[in-house]
């Protein structure tokens, strides 16, 4: 048995279906705000005026009519597209007595990472137009001040640790440097104080550190007490040198 093709709405649920093209216009009246295709805005003035004069047969539409918002973030600066389908037609139209709801997805910004993205964009399908909408603009926004108040804590954190000094590059020479293990706790533990640097095994081992005088003190003092308790060899210190 074949499949009945879908059927266009009946008016009283159409007239559901253009109020929501009608209210979005209104939300979204700025140019650049909203984007109509030419071929959704000759439906929906075709289905106007069937809803008004029902005696003429129903005008033949696409299963549902496509637009887009650019919902303005962050102050204007920046916006994130939401493009939005209206259904127009269903299975049987005499059983069908509330519109259903518009489908939304979100087109990924490139000032957002696709995790990011996806928190935000599982939330939209299946409710309500306005409620979609406030959550994303809502959710951006919080987004974008909290990467804010990062990157203003990260820059903060920059200027404290140069106003703590210079970075300097020091050479610390080993008798001996052949314990993995060692070697690991040394390359394993400097990102924790801030450091950079290499590790060279052998007879004489060498350790190169770069990063604040204070940061390698306290990590020279780490290592000697916490990994190498009871290692009689110590390291020679190079001059230290401004990096």
């Amino acid at each position: 048995m074949a499949t009945e093709s879908p059927l266009i709405f009946p008016p009283d649920i159409m007239e559901s279906q253009l109020s929501v093209i009608d209210l979005l216009t209104a939300m979204f009246p700025s140019p650049g705000e909203m984007e109509i295709p030419q071929s959704t805005a000759e439906h929906v003035e075709r289905l106007r005026e069937w809803c008004q004069n029902q005696t003429t047969a129903p005008p033949t539409v696409p299963p549902s009519l496509p637009l887009s918002v650019f919902l303005s973030v962050s102050d204007g600066e920046k916006s994130i597209q939401v493009n939005i389908s209206v259904p127009l037609q269903c299975e049987n139209p005499n059983t069908i007595d509330q519109p259903p709801p518009s489908i939304y997805s979100l087109r990924q910004p490139e000032w957002m990472s696709k995790a990011e993205f996806s928190s935000i964009a599982a939330y939209v399908q299946g409710v309500d137009s306005l409620e979609a909408l406030d959550y994303i603009q809502n959710r951006v926004n919080d987004f974008l001040e909290s990467k804010k108040n990062e990157a203003n804590a990260t820059e903060q954190e920059k200027l404290d640790r140069i106003a703590q000094g210079p970075i300097v590059r020091v050479w610390f020479y080993f008798p001996s440097l052949s314990t993995r293990k060692k070697r690991d706790d040394m390359v394993n533990l400097a990102p924790s104080y801030s450091l950079t640097g290499f590790v060279l095994a052998g007879k004489p081992g060498v350790l190169c550190l770069e990063g604040m005088s204070a940061d390698i003190d306290s990590y020279m003092s780490f290592i000697k007490t916490n990994s190498w308790g009871g290692y009689p060899q110590s390291p020679k210190e190079s001059q230290r040198e401004v990096s």
